[in-house]
């Protein structure tokens, strides 16, 4: 008899993709995220090629860059002509579980207009059987907390800092913690429901896909990850010396500033302007940030050992990743929606039972990957063929020590920032262009980095020298050469991974033909 096969597919949300002690940070500690990538591989060049959440996740599950599936803002509506990783496990008899969120906007095509499924972007990708839906959990939780005796009225204020919190003076108001213990919170009740699942499902083949909210904002942590890292020994970001200089370097920067000085754009409670406040501040926000992150590295930390306290860690192919990053303060902003590497740049760790993966336990890969490649990967670990569709590459041969050849040399990334109801910044009205020019596409190198804007001047970053992203090279006309250079790749990735469902099928006396000539790698 086979052995049961089970696919862990964990993400967390906004996590920087530095932040981890295995790639060596100077501050966090994550021991259960690094004990998972000594046994398994840590990707250390991996991005995700879209951000926010909603087209975030929808590249992570159907292996499409935002350029083919189109769904760029969190409430664009997903195509439903796009198969994804759920659909495609189902084909072999998984029934693919969902406990959290996968932020999909419903195809409002063939839908009657009161349909409850389009008056909200937080709908599950089709496919999954859902165990816990994001907004049904939060309300299961919340109903949680009110059994255990907490006091608030809704969402808007379950994550109030606690009250009559005394904090020290050394410390900043991310110092204070949430009204709710670690045990109550929902980190913990997410991964208690997990735990029972997985424990309930031991002898038979599965797929869990877990999402959890944290370390995504509001910037506030229970007790004890509060205090877990001291404010003073938390670098600053990197930025230039004034708000006013670094907003004067690109319109699309200055945008993003401006907003971010506004009361509650981005930290909810938050009575602090996050361009301009204090340095104890900034530290400590930075700080919670972290203290956030070791709420989830512990959850995780459980869930895996469940895996193995029930006999099911060496038949368990566990992925551990995220939606995007976080500004965290550099260039004077926070979130996901700049074209810097703190937006993009996340954590990949990939743990493969087999045998044939025992060569590369513990290795860390340096070539570019991207979240376009997980869903082929898990595909691929399960023998299932991958859709045309897909533009991302398995990742099976670095599980197994290779390195194929002609790998990528460069991570691409997109990026929407027209308006909507649902965050982000107003492109059209910001900066008087239309709704289609409201986008940018990157090509990151291992030393250059250029960012193409549809209808603003452009971005040129040499990352070897200038890592924090301070110097705009693209008007210098020393570096035209580099620019043509790095634009041509773009336009060559574009015409190559443009939508080729059908392309390379031809019609004639004898029927369909498949003419396709496949690539020996990713290009």
């Amino acid at each position: 008899m086979t052995s049961p096969r089970k696919i862990l597919f964990i993400s967390a949300d906004q996590w920087r993709g530095e932040c981890l002690s295995a790639l060596g940070h100077p501050v966090v500690k994550t021991p259960h995220l690094d004990a998972l990538a000594a046994d398994g591989v840590l990707f250390k060049r991996h991005y995700t090629v879209v951000a926010p959440c909603g087209p975030a996740r929808a590249s992570l599950q159907t292996g499409l860059y935002l350029m083919n599936h189109r769904s760029g803002r969190n409430g664009t509506p997903l195509d439903s002509r796009h198969t994804n990783i759920a659909h495609e496990v189902r084909k072999i008899g998984f029934d693919p579980m969902l406990y959290g969120y996968t932020d999909t906007s419903a195809d409002p095509r063939g839908r009657e207009s009161s349909d409850p499924a389009l008056r909200t972007y937080e709908g599950p990708l089709p496919g999954y059987t859902v165990g816990l839906l994001f907004p049904e959990y939060m309300r299961r939780w919340m109903s949680d907390l009110r059994r255990k005796g907490y006091r608030f009225e809704g969402r808007h204020d379950v994550y109030q800092p606690k009250p009559g919190f005394q904090k020290p003076a050394d410390r900043g108001y991310r110092f204070i913690p949430t009204l709710f213990s670690a045990e109550d919170s929902d980190t913990s009740f997410m991964a208690n429901e997990v735990v029972d699942w997985i424990g309930d499902h031991s002898n038979q083949d599965w797929f869990m896909h877990c999402v959890f909210l944290r370390p995504h904002p509001p910037v506030i942590t229970p007790e004890p990850y509060n205090a877990l890292y001291d404010p003073a020994r938390i670098a600053l970001p990197a930025r230039r010396a004034t708000p006013e200089e670094e907003a004067a370097t690109h319109p699309h920067i200055a945008e993003w500033i401006d907003k971010l000085s506004k009361p509650s754009s981005y930290d909810e409670h938050n009575p602090l302007n996050l361009v301009t406040m204090p340095e104890l501040e900034l530290r400590q926000m930075r700080a919670c940030y972290y203290g956030m992150m070791n709420e989830v590295d512990d959850a995780v930390g459980r869930i895996v050992q469940t895996l193995k306290d029930t006999g099911q860690y060496e038949n368990t192919l566990i992925v551990f990743t995220c939606d995007h990053g976080e500004m965290g303060g550099d260039h004077y902003t926070w979130g996901k929606e700049l074209p810097f590497d703190p937006s993009f740049y996340i954590p990949l760790i990939i743990r493969d039972p087999r045998k044939a993966a025992d060569a590369a336990r513990g290795r860390h890969v340096d070539a570019f990957t991207e979240s376009v490649d997980v869903m082929p990967t898990i595909l691929d670990w399960l023998g299932l063929d991958i859709p045309a569709q897909v533009d991302g590459c398995s990742l099976l041969p670095f599980l197994e020590g290779a390195t194929p050849a002609d790998w990528r040399q460069e991570a691409h990334i997109e990026l929407d920032f027209r308006g909507g109801p649902n965050g982000g910044i107003d492109g059209e009205q910001a900066f008087g262009i239309a709704s289609n020019d409201c986008q940018l596409a990157i090509i990151r190198g291992r030393r250059w980095k250029y960012v193409h804007f549809a209808a603003l001047p452009p971005l040129l970053y040499d990352m070897e020298n200038d890592p924090a992203e301070l110097n705009n090279l693209a008007g210098d006309p020393a570096h035209a050469g580099v620019m043509l250079e790095m634009a041509q790749k773009m336009l060559s990735w574009r015409l190559r991974h443009q939508e080729h469902v059908l392309s390379n099928l031809h019609l004639g006396p004898d029927g369909v033909e498949n003419r396709e000539r496949k690539a020996t790698a990713a290009e």
